[in-house]
């Protein structure tokens, strides 16, 4: 029984995000059909006139990080990161929270140097007025998106620790759970 009440407290704490992961969703799904249709484009052209855009590799490399930064940030709003659980699922609801917070801490150190880091490139870049090879865009442009949307990891993240702990909370006060798995 503490089992499925555990899991309903993790169901909901995923369910009831503040700001709904569709957005997430979008960006990122912008971002997938942008680099097909770019890559697509260039294919055809190429094929037909043995030329080739220039700005397919720059803009490709800068939508396919993007994209990732923003699946982070899905991931982290929906707790479906990467995790290997054969040891947490054994663990008492206790075990299984601390787990849980601990990897939000991990989470939140590794991101905040992306931030940091991130935001000291993107400023150098800014400064020395560092261009792109390619297409001689300023750097930064593409440099500063990823401790943004790292600040999003971070947000969605304690977002969902702090439902968690409220969900676990709440199923501990309505009927005591026992930690016996």
């Amino acid at each position: 029984m503490s089992e499925v009440r555990e899991e309903i407290a993790h169901a909901a704490a995923v369910e009831k995000a503040r700001i709904p992961i569709t957005l997430e969703r979008t960006l990122g799904a912008l971002a997938m059909g942008l680099i097909c249709l770019i890559s697509f484009a260039n294919v055809i052209v190429r094929y037909v006139t043995d030329f080739s855009f220039a700005f397919t590799e720059e803009y490709s490399t800068f939508l396919l990080v993007f994209m990732t930064f923003v699946g982070a940030t899905l991931a982290s709003a929906s707790n479906n990161h990467i995790r290997i659980t054969v040891l947490v699922n054994r663990l008492p609801a206790g075990g299984r929270i601390f787990c849980e917070m601990l990897s939000v801490v991990a989470t939140t150190i590794m991101f905040s140097m992306v931030v940091y880091y991130g935001f000291q490139l993107a400023y150098d870049e800014f400064i020395w007025g560092e261009t792109s090879p390619g297409l001689g865009h300023p750097r930064w442009i593409y440099t500063i998106w990823a401790p943004m949307i790292s600040v999003a990891v971070i947000l969605r993240t304690w977002g969902y620790a702090w439902r968690l702990l409220r969900a676990h909370r709440r199923t501990q006060q309505e009927g005591g759970t026992h930690d016996r798995t």
